[in-house]
């Protein structure tokens, strides 16, 4: 019987020995290995995002334009829909976090999404006319979402109109989250939303 082949990520980072320890999201991320992570969008039925391998989609993040709350921002108009010039990208930045860290840069990944991911968050509830901020638990899902969505905010904040490319702000956003220090955008925003929670309950 062959031995199964073991591909790894963009022919450089193996994910066979990745541990994930947040049991929620262990679900929801996808370390399928493989040597190009794409799917060329088929993942459209529900809950297949989960499928999707979690390189692929820190790279679509990266790829959507604006959506900051409710404003449109400028400073991802020029990357909507170019796949490889972002993958490119997230390459030259595992590449940093390797030499800064000397770990694998996608189990950084992984460690900073858990310590991104927030746990519950408030949602409004409409009771005699008037609304009220309700405290609800995050689903897992949801969890990874934001965490991957604050991550690449953080990184277009440190590099938009500044000498620092988007390689090295991802990186350091990366790596900052996965330290839980508070120079990372995601883990302030983690905090406050949380925080909002917990006033709400």
């Amino acid at each position: 019987m062959e031995k199964a082949i073991n591909f790894k990520i963009f022919g450089k980072w193996d994910v066979s020995n990745i541990e994930i320890h947040d049991i929620g999201l262990k679900r929801y991320i996808c370390l399928k290995p493989m040597l190009m992570p794409k799917t060329y969008g088929r993942a459209r039925q529900r809950f297949s995002k989960a499928n999707v391998n979690i390189v692929e989609r820190l790279i679509n993040m990266l790829q959507v334009p604006g959506h900051r709350g409710k404003k449109h921002k400028i400073m991802t108009h020029w990357a909507t829909g170019k796949f490889n010039k972002k993958a490119k990208a997230v390459i030259e930045c595992f590449k940093i976090i390797e030499e800064r860290t000397k770990q694998n840069p996608i189990q950084v990944l992984i460690n900073a999404i858990e310590n991104a991911a927030p746990h519950d968050e408030i949602t409004t509830i409409e009771y005699g006319g008037a609304r009220y901020p309700q405290a609800v638990d995050t689903s897992p899902q949801r969890r990874l979402s934001i965490a991957l969505r604050n991550i690449v905010h953080g990184a277009y904040d440190k590099c938009f109109d500044k000498a620092k490319s988007l390689p090295e702000a991802l990186a350091d956003e990366i790596i900052a989250a996965a330290n839980n220090s508070n120079e990372s955008f995601a883990i302030t925003k983690k905090i406050e939303i949380e925080k909002q929670a917990d006033s709400a309950r």
